[in-house]
């Protein structure tokens, strides 16, 4: 073979190895449609409704980035159906043996789950607290109320539809969940500002809205000189057990504002409902974690969300940004005037993601 002819061999044979390595890669799928980002979201339990608005505002958020960046955000629900810290975090196991990429997780209880959010995060798994906070585990980032503060604004509030005088029980809730005993701490010392409020007890419950009513209802029935409750969390008023019979020199305030509960303050048995941006839990807390683990950013440890106060004034403000949020808000709440100045901002541009959301 002359020179010639081994020189157009050659040539031949780069041409070949180009059409062919073109040909792979047209044949080859986009990168976006391979991208895939899967977040498990583990709350204390499906039968409390602010849970529920939670994993709403996460699969809004997943809708809106897949939107915007082409990667398939997947929402993993892996909530246990009653409140259990071992299901918690056996769960926590099952998502990263299943190759979640981030977890997100409110505690019931921070020391029974710290364990097993370490152990995933030293396999590579981002773990981020919302609602409830295991401040001591590796967890990356918080996202929820500050709690101490959150117990004042709930005794500060009462105080002041109590004259600053009078006998408060404290609704508390599950007695090892760590936001709840902050809160608890919070209202018992705000009330230390007012010299006229005596602090009856503490009682705890389990968190649902049956066994939060019968409890609220032995205390009364035994303690007839109580006249204010401070509810860390809303649970009795999520039935309608309270709505009838009740004394109305006995004052509510507490913590959460669902559809469900609208109706004490319409009929004036509950003053004054401390609002969680129960919809952001999910909402912002994707937003954090796929800006951390999927984008590599750097994020907040700590993200603060504030309380809004919902009164007779602001119902109506208070229930179309429910209604914002995804949930099912009767018309006569709907109806009411917006409050003068509004209390309220205006509803959020999110909104819950369509009914075909990918959400496990």
């Amino acid at each position: 073979m002359t020179r010639w002819t081994r020189f157009v061999s050659t040539l031949a044979v780069c041409a070949s190895l180009v059409i062919l390595a073109a040909g792979c890669k047209q044949q080859a799928k986009p990168e976006s449609s391979q991208k895939k980002f899967t977040i498990g979201l583990i709350a204390k339990s499906t039968s409390n409704p602010v849970f529920q608005a939670a994993l709403n505002g996460a699969k809004a958020k997943a809708a809106e980035l897949k939107a915007k960046t082409g990667v398939d955000v997947v929402i993993d629900w892996q909530t246990p159906a009653k409140e259990d810290a071992q299901e918690q975090a056996n769960r926590i196991k099952q998502l990263v043996n299943k190759g979640a990429d981030a977890i997100i997780i409110s505690c019931s209880d921070a020391n029974m789950v710290t364990s097993a959010i370490d152990d995933a995060v030293a396999k590579g798994v981002a773990v981020m607290c919302f609602d409830s906070d295991a401040a001591a585990s590796k967890r990356f980032a918080y996202f929820g109320v500050d709690d101490i503060e959150t117990g004042q604004e709930t005794m500060k509030a009462l105080a002041k539809v109590m004259g600053e005088k009078g006998v408060v029980a404290i609704l508390a809730g599950n007695q090892n969940a760590p936001n709840l005993q902050k809160r608890v701490q919070g209202v018992q010392e705000a009330a230390k500002a007012y010299p006229g409020i005596i602090i009856k007890n503490v009682y705890f419950h389990v968190e649902t809205p049956e066994d939060a009513a019968n409890k609220v209802i032995q205390v009364m029935k035994a303690n007839t000189d109580i006249t204010g409750w401070a509810m860390i969390g809303g649970w009795p008023l999520f039935t309608d057990a309270l709505l009838t019979n009740w004394d109305p020199n006995v004052k509510i305030v507490a913590v959460d504002a669902l559809p469900a509960e609208l109706p004490y303050v319409e009929k004036g048995v509950t003053q004054v409902l401390l609002a969680q941006k129960v919809f952001d839990w999910g909402y912002e807390s994707v937003q954090i974690a796929f800006d951390k683990a999927y984008l590599k950013k750097d994020v907040p440890v700590v993200n603060i969300s504030k309380l809004v106060p919902v009164t007779k004034e602001n119902l109506g403000d208070w229930a179309r940004q429910l209604k914002a949020w995804g949930f099912e808000v009767p018309q006569n709440y709907l109806d009411l005037k917006p409050a003068i100045p509004a209390d309220v901002p205006a509803p959020a541009a999110s909104a819950p993601a369509p009914a075909g959301s990918d959400v496990k």
